[in-house]
């Protein structure tokens, strides 16, 4: 879980881990169980890499946060999808809004929603990990 107290750190960090990989963040967010990032892509790095990158750097800078952290990890998988630039509007929203969003739906919910309604297929035993 990620703690309130850190929620702004983590996201600058994770803007300057983005940037190390040629990814300039556009907007980030988080909440006590989840992430989300919305950038431009490298055209340098792929996007499996960035995320590793991304995960594994910043798993490294939450355990020296706290004595309470030393046992930080993320989940092993991830989601990503693309977005025209004629929404970045919309989702650079959604990101900052997310807290409120949440209060009605779960990130879970949230997920398995967006999902269905682009009809992506998924196994539930490996989405949360």
């Amino acid at each position: 879980m990620i703690p309130a107290g850190l929620r702004s750190e983590l996201n600058a960090y994770l803007g300057g881990v983005l940037r190390e990989f040629d990814s300039r963040p556009i907007q980030i967010d988080n909440m006590p169980d989840h992430v989300h990032i919305l950038c431009c892509l490298s055209r340098k790095f792929a996007l499996s890499k960035v995320i590793e990158e991304v995960k594994k750097a910043s798993s490294k800078w939450m355990k020296t946060k706290s004595p309470r952290l030393r046992g930080f990890y993320w989940q092993g998988g991830y989601g990503a999808s693309s977005v025209s630039q004629s929404n970045v509007k919309v989702v650079r929203k959604y990101i900052a809004d997310q807290e409120q969003h949440h209060r009605k739906m779960t990130f879970q919910d949230e997920l398995r929603a967006f999902l269905k309604k682009h009809r992506i297929e998924y196994d539930e035993r490996y989405v949360w990990d």
